[in-house]
């Protein structure tokens, strides 16, 4: 007989002469279970949710201050970068000047004691140039009574050479001179 309670019973479950305490512990569990959710779950996952919202918006804020920081930093480098490059380019100039004034001041001071130079050497040769005739009038003059010593075996008179070989020596500068 109990086989035979057991199936014409059924589920349960199903039985409306059951359904009445199980409503009952339905209500109860789910209310146990909404109280439990409400109350101590659902607060904590608030919680930790309102924190990482808080700590994203914090981030962000962050994020945004060193953007603008990173931003300020790079137009001070690059004022930085292009100060210094003005500054390099003023030495450089100033360097260039520089060398230039000394080269100059070199060169000029080349050229003085080159110019200097010149002078006492075409002081030199007019002063040689003046007394070449006077050299060569002597040397024609010994080479003249020399020869004619040798010749005629006889001293001849100087002042009578002397005037001869000034005479032919005037006539040679004219010709040279063009006076």
């Amino acid at each position: 007989m109990e086989a035979f309670a057991a199936e014409s019973g059924g589920m349960p479950q199903l039985n409306p002469e059951f359904w009445v305490s199980q409503i009952f512990w339905l209500t109860i569990t789910f209310g146990i279970l909404y109280v439990v959710l409400s109350k101590l779950i659902l607060p904590k996952i608030s919680a930790n949710l309102e924190i990482r919202k808080s700590q994203i918006v914090e981030n962000i804020e962050a994020a945004e201050k060193q953007r603008e920081q990173s931003e300020l930093n790079i137009v001070e480098y690059e004022k930085i970068v292009q100060n210094s490059k003005n500054e390099a380019k003023n030495y450089f100039k100033q360097a260039r000047e520089k060398l230039l004034k000394d080269i100059n001041l070199k060169k000029d001071a080349l050229d003085k004691e080159l110019n200097l130079e010149i002078q006492k050497a075409e002081a030199e040769i007019q002063e040689l140039r003046d007394m070449a005739p006077e050299k060569i009038n002597k040397i024609a003059e010994e080479t003249s009574a020399g020869l004619l010593h040798h010749l005629i075996g006889a001293e001849v008179n100087s002042s009578s050479i002397s005037a001869i070989v000034d005479d032919l020596s005037r006539k040679r500068l004219d010709k040279y001179y063009g006076n």
